[in-house]
């Protein structure tokens, strides 16, 4: 966020908690207004609170450190139709993309966000929006409106009118300061334009459930052991319900009525319901599912938190105790059905069409124990997940079951749960000690740090309790023979990511001679293509002998192209997309480059360097830059008018050693010599495109 914006956020954040301190604590504060009548002190003392809670929202937001870019993100789509922002003229409005036939547009939310790097000569985007009375274009970040705070700050911090939902998991155990903790983060959520949708677990209830069908006691025994379990499950939802309502915020316990069980009759309440979760994921059928949504549909419009219980009624209106997760999918489910009109009675109703959109946009998990370790990140948690390419792989290599005995059951919640949801929704896996972290994610929809940036410039503290962002994400494989790839697909992607038209015949026989690997991301979503250039003496034409060797030269490895359909900008697509490209290149042989991929190295090989050129003018260039061991400038190619940036990352083992050189005051080694190699081969390369 620009200084302006910090600066007028924090005056803001003053006013707001001035009267709190001018008030005297030493006797009950009594004011007196024109009509002569008294304000209580209990009035008093509720306008200071409200006052601490709107500064500590507004700190929360500050410390989500949010650019001007996220806050046009978060703006797009939590900012209502009937109340258009300032900062949101035609200026923005992204290009409409070419498709294929047949192919059909994504989901509303959330938009694509246009700034994104997606391919390596990105559109640059316009960074102005029209004055009011002049109608000239002026810079977004300066446009201010007569109190002098920015346009932009003042349309972040207000209340939006527009609502979304989020389906919430709230795992205990917890104390009352941790349940505080947690209902606060909901309310700050609620007014930014989330309303949470609650499902209560806990740790304890399961273990109960099956000690009670192991007991095998009298039905009359058992029936007690379970009506016992359930008021458990009641008493913690009304008390989550009372921390919200002391935070500011309503709450409204669904106690019953919500989920229904198919099949089970009152005698069958002792033994144990099907779990889904036990079940293939492919051949998953509902053993529970949601009766009506009119609870929470009115409770969303009241701008009411629901709060619900794991209790689900039999044929024989019984209340049974059911598992937390499988009441999660059932909700998922049918929050998904109430949006497209099918399998829900007294859902079909006409007056409902322009009603509240039920559809969650965030799936979270809130518990002790946070996100999922990572091998990668020395046991810290996962900062991203690309559910399609990396499920299997977690489960099979996850060695954390002691010290996260829920992790793997809840990222296969997320999985089910994000089935029935639009792609572009997400799930967060966060410990209950960071629920601010939350802020941030909804108004970056981004992770904490970014995952594609090197793991040497990450933060080692206070690691342990970052939130773990999950997506259903696109599967990833690797070609490392230009007969696996399909040249239509292949071609329509990059046309279409860089906004131009490929010269077909002279690349693909270039990419025939010379291709590396190329990996493809979904069904030609995305891709990178690594090449192998080979220097040549410019007399006779032939490759280069090595003078130590006398063998040919090793040939540089060069990121050929990096490209991203801009419909997938802004959902993590990149950020996997540059994982796997740096497991595959000056990453590999690391421990954590244990690429699951399909077509990928494992791990298994040789470092190399990579190289790769952009336009010296491309706005993509600050996130290559800070992805990068180091850039150098090149001069355009014969007849060009614009030069490049040549970018390299070097091998990370070596790219170590010279960062803690280069902390210490010495000079970086042996890059200087190699960049007279890079440079006239990389720059040589002709363009692709007509």
């Amino acid at each position: 966020m620009s200084a302006r914006i910090f600066d007028s956020a924090i005056r803001q954040a003053q006013v707001a908690t001035t009267s709190r301190s001018a008030t005297p604590r030493t006797k009950t504060p009594v004011r007196w207004i024109k009509t002569g009548r008294k304000v209580l002190a209990g009035e008093v003392r509720k306008r200071q609170v409200e006052a601490e809670r709107q500064r500590d929202l507004i700190m929360s937001v500050l410390e989500a450190q949010p650019s001007a870019r996220d806050s046009r993100f978060y703006l797009r789509n939590f900012d209502p139709a009937s109340r258009p922002s300032s900062m949101e003229s035609s200026l923005f409005a992204p290009p409409k993309p070419r498709r294929r036939a047949g192919e059909v547009d994504g989901p509303a939310f959330p938009l694509s966000d246009q700034e994104t790097p997606t391919t390596a000569y990105s559109r640059a985007i316009p960074t102005t929006s029209p004055d009011e009375r002049t109608g000239e274009a002026v810079p977004s970040a300066q446009t201010t409106d007569p109190k002098g705070k920015t346009a932009l700050a003042s349309e972040l911090l207000s209340a939006p009118a527009s609502r979304h939902t989020a389906l919430v998991k709230v795992q205990g155990p917890f104390s009352d300061r941790q349940l505080e903790s947690i209902a606060e983060g909901m309310v700050y959520l609620k007014k930014l334009g989330l309303v949470s949708i609650i499902v209560m677990d806990h740790q304890r209830w399961t273990r109960e459930e099956e000690r009670i069908r192991r007991l095998n006691l009298p039905e009359e025994d058992g029936r007690e052991l379970i009506v016992r379990l359930r008021e458990e499950m009641k008493c913690e939802a009304i008390r989550l319900s009372d921390a919200l309502e002391a935070k500011g915020g309503a709450a409204r316990p669904l106690l019953e009525g919500v989920l229904c069980v198919h099949g089970a009759a009152f005698e069958d309440t002792l033994k144990p319901i099907a779990s889904t979760s036990a079940r293939p994921y492919e051949k998953r059928t509902e053993d529970l599912f949601v009766d009506s949504l009119s609870a929470i549909r009115n409770a969303v419009q009241q701008g009411e938190i629901p709060v619900i219980p794991p209790i689900a009624l039999d044929a024989s209106c019984f209340s049974l105790c059911v598992s937390a997760n499988d009441a999660m999918r059932a909700i998922a489910h049918g929050l998904a059905d109430a949006e497209r009109w099918t399998g829900l009675r007294y859902e079909a109703d006409t007056r409902l069409s322009n009603d509240v959109d039920l559809t969650p946009v965030r799936l979270m998990i809130i518990n002790r124990e946070g996100g999922l370790p990572s091998h990668a990140r020395g046991g810290d948690p996962h900062l991203s997940i690309n559910l399609e390419s990396e499920f299997d792989y977690i489960n099979k290599t996850f060695i954390w079951k002691d010290t996260h005995p829920n992790a793997l059951a809840n990222l296969a919640l997320v999985r089910d749960c994000l089935s029935h949801l639009p792609r572009t929704a997400s799930a967060v896996l966060v410990s209950h000690r960071s629920p601010r972290s939350l802020i941030a994610n909804l108004i970056t929809n981004k992770p904490a740090h970014s995952p594609s940036l090197a793991h040497d410039l990450l933060p080692r503290r206070n690691m342990q309790h970052q939130p773990t962002i999950v997506r259903r994400g696109l599967p990833i494989r690797v070609h490392r023979n230009m007969d696996d790839v399909d040249l239509d697909k292949m071609t329509f992607l990059l046309e279409e990511s860089f906004g131009k038209t490929l010269n077909r015949e002279p690349f693909y026989e270039r990419l025939e001679r010379d291709l590396d690997f190329c990996i493809v991301a979904g069904d030609y979503q995305a891709c990178a293509i690594v090449t192998n250039e080979v220097r040549l003496d410019p007399e006779s034409g032939q490759p280069l002998l090595d003078p130590v060797t006398g063998q040919p030269e090793e040939p540089i490895a060069y990121l050929d192209k990096f490209a991203v359909l801009p419909s997938l900008q802004g959902d993590g697509t990149v950020d996997f997309l540059w994982g796997a490209l740096r497991d595959e290149s000056w990453g590999l042989g690391l421990l954590d480059a244990l690429n699951p991929n399909v077509g990928g190295l494992g791990g298994q090989g040789i470092p190399r360097d990579l190289v790769w050129r952009s336009r010296a003018n491309n706005p993509v260039n600050k996130w290559y830059h800070d992805r990068s061991t180091g850039f150098f400038k090149i001069p355009p190619p014969p007849g060009g008018a614009v030069g490049f940036a040549l970018f390299w990352c070097e091998v990370e083992d070596r790219a170590s050693e010279f960062m803690r050189d280069e902390k210490e005051g010495k000079r970086m080694r042996s890059t200087p010599e190699k960049l007279t190699k890079w440079a006239p081969c990389i720059g040589a390369i002709p363009s692709c495109w007509i």
